[in-house]
């Protein structure tokens, strides 16, 4: 569920301060971080819930760090674990807002068996994937996303291994809301985290990070003003796929049921296909997160935000339940309630 507005704190009272701990930044200067945590703490007082009612969760990497910035409640987790120790708070705990915060490799090397079932259960946690392609912390080595061929301090003939694609990955584990942003869109990013806010389901939303150090310019194509226009496909729903200074580029499906990226002037604006987020059938969005896969314009914005009944819901009926009936204090009844075995009696 998505916690509802606190009464007592709302958008007008909170502000960008209310989120901002105490605790010095330690990133790289110019690091993608900067500018994710900035967005965060901007954003957050606009849903009118309190920090005391938020938590960050985080894993290891240099995205670990985030919940010391944060003044929320929140956890510096083990390696990969950030979404088992969400998944726990969330269901005990549907009152608050859960975000996890992880890195390209803490998400999907160590923690990518935690990070699929917490989407396959729809878990209502909002995960934010710092995807930089690289692993900083550990001074360079190859992620689960570099490119094929990267070479690395790890894979100095370059990487023999195809990369993950998150949203992919997200779609394929059943995700009901996965997006992708850049970390210095100063307007795109928040507008994915209101989205993600919203969404009663898991949400994963991946944030293409700049690493200054080790990986740096790997998204100068989708953040420079002068090749941007041509660079990304910005995806807004019911609306045809269109992009380029003039809009003069789409995306149409050819006849052998590909994607395929065209001329609007050849084809004419009704040939464009139109993004449909909601479909229940996560096919189209799955095609078009692997638009771009090995090279060109990439697709950012919402894929895909279709709402189902989730299985956490119902465990935290059950938890609610089991505490209406033993009450706080009662564990010995509560452990002795169902069958029990005696051994070596």
């Amino acid at each position: 569920m998505t916690p509802s507005l606190d009464t007592n704190a709302s958008a007008a009272t909170l502000t960008k301060a209310d989120f901002q701990s105490s605790a010095e930044t330690r990133w790289c200067p110019g690091c993608g971080d900067y500018a994710i945590l900035a967005a965060v703490q901007g954003f957050l007082p606009e849903l009118g819930i309190p920090p005391e009612r938020t938590v960050f969760i985080s894993g290891i990497g240099c995205a670990g760090r985030f919940s010391y910035y944060m003044n929320t409640y929140g956890m510096h987790g083990i390696h990969g674990r950030a979404p088992a120790l969400a998944t726990g708070l969330a269901a005990a705990r549907p009152d608050l807002a859960v975000w996890v915060v992880s890195g390209d490799g803490d998400a999907l090397s160590i923690g990518g068996n935690h990070l699929i079932h917490a989407l396959r259960r729809d878990v209502p946690i909002k995960i934010l994937l710092f995807n930089n392609r690289i692993y900083g912390l550990t001074k360079g080595q190859a992620s689960p996303t570099s490119e094929l061929g990267k070479v690395t301090k790890s894979t100095p003939f370059g990487s023999p291994d195809a990369p993950f694609n998150p949203i992919s990955l997200a779609l394929g584990a059943g995700a009901t809301f996965v997006a992708r942003t850049l970390d210095t869109d100063k307007h795109h990013l928040p507008a994915m985290l209101r989205a993600a806010a919203a969404h009663p389901g898991a949400a994963l939303v991946e944030i293409y990070q700049n690493c200054p150090v080790f990986n740096d310019g790997t998204f100068d194509a989708l953040t420079d003003k002068q090749t941007r226009a041509a660079s990304v496909i910005e995806l807004e729903h019911g609306e045809p796929i269109r992009f380029g200074a003039e809009g003069e580029q789409g995306v149409i499906r050819n006849g052998d049921g590909d994607l395929e990226i065209v001329a609007v002037a050849d084809v004419g604006e009704a040939a464009l296909l139109r993004h449909d987020a909601h479909r229940e059938d996560p096919s189209l969005a799955f095609a078009l997160g692997r638009l771009g896969q090995g090279g060109g314009p990439q697709p950012i914005g919402i894929f895909r935000s279709a709402p189902r009944a989730s299985a956490t819901a119902q465990l935290a009926a059950e938890l609610r339940s089991a505490h209406e009936s033993f009450g706080d204090n009662d564990l010995s009844a509560l452990l002795h309630a169902g069958d029990t075995w005696s051994v070596g009696a």
